[in-house]
């Protein structure tokens, strides 16, 4: 019986998966975690409350960046999302984050809900593909002026970290000269072919309005810092003395690593990634580090939480095309 490549994929994430939390259990005992999580809870309560407040407000920014993006593509006024119905879909993405594999899940979902909503599907998927295209592009920058920003506190393997990951970057790119060429889709495997031409019809969006580009890559940019300094004050109520530049490399570093499908969700390498970085940067102990990174992970699951509340409770506006009583993310499944 032979091995498909979708089960050695999903072996290895379990391999990477297993091998991380198990360095986390060998070398944080998890005891001292909650030390480290009780002191906050003890001396700084009202911490963690205004990080998440916070954290929805720059998610409230996101909405508005993705429905601009989305409407951008979208000729008939009537048919744009509105903002009631962006920030909808937008919920459902996010806790859709907690249930699928990775945020691609959640940018299908968007995707899904929007096209039903407006009837224009291509605008919607390539509204989402153009969106994801500049914060990645954005995710890139923060990392560079992170490294840039941090180099003296970097130690000789981050600095390796970053030469390689400069090399993939340009790789990358020169993968994705064909996209900016206009290669013909012919020429392309088939089963790439429809991910190249909504890329190809995002990029050549982008190239038409370049002004608009450049406002979400601003916007992107801005909500991407304020998850740092995020980070970084959550850190610091648990007792984590790191400067800031340490903080906008090793957690755009860790964003971009545990993006990629290497383990389960990013399941303990999320952890393992951020202690590694602060411990080798500002001599963080590995427990502080991860006990930092769950902190920001109970952050995400309790906003996802309450996008599942708020997908639920806006569709039962009479306006609403779908949610409760206009068509379940089952309806949409099956009609779809």
């Amino acid at each position: 019986m032979s091995i498909s490549k979708r089960h050695i994929k999903l072996a290895l994430k379990l391999v990477v998966t297993a091998t991380a939390l198990t360095w986390i259990a060998l070398k944080v005992h998890w005891h001292e975690i909650g030390d480290a999580l009780g002191g906050l809870v003890k001396d700084r309560p009202g911490t963690w409350l205004a990080v998440w407040i916070a954290f929805l407000a720059g998610h409230s920014v996101g909405v508005f960046k993705w429905r601009f993006n989305v409407n951008l593509g979208i000729k008939s006024r009537r048919a744009r999302l509105g903002a009631l119905d962006a920030t909808q879909c937008y919920a459902a993405g996010m806790f859709a984050n907690l249930c699928l594999p990775t945020i691609v899940g959640g940018d299908a979902l968007k995707a899904l809900l929007a096209a039903k909503i407006t009837g224009r599907t291509e605008a919607t998927v390539v509204g989402g593909v153009t969106e994801r295209l500049i914060d990645t592009f954005a995710l890139l920058v923060l990392i560079v002026v992170g490294a840039l920003w941090s180099q003296s506190a970097m130690p000789g393997w981050a600095q390796s970290v970053v030469q390689v990951g400069a090399v993939i970057g340009f790789g990358g790119a020169l993968l994705a000269l064909p996209l900016v060429l206009r290669t013909k889709l012919a020429r392309w495997p088939r089963k790439l072919r429809r991910t190249v031409g909504r890329a190809m019809v995002a990029l050549r969006r982008l190239a038409h309005k370049p002004q608009r580009a450049l406002l979400v890559l601003v916007l992107s940019l801005a909500i991407q810092s304020w998850f740092v300094v995020l980070n970084m004050q959550l850190g610091s109520a648990i007792g984590i003395d790191a400067p800031l530049a340490i903080w906008f490399f090793a957690v755009p570093m860790t964003k971009a690593i545990t993006l990629a499908p290497l383990s389960v969700g990013g399941l303990g390498l999320r952890e393992v990634t951020l202690a590694a970085f602060l411990t080798a940067m500002a001599g963080v102990a590995d427990k502080q580090g991860v006990a930092a990174s769950l902190l920001w992970q109970s952050i995400v699951i309790s906003t996802g939480l309450v996008g599942g509340v708020l997908w639920f409770v806006l569709g039962y506006r009479r306006t609403a095309k779908t949610g409760a009583g206009h068509g379940s993310l089952l309806a949409v499944s099956r009609h779809g």
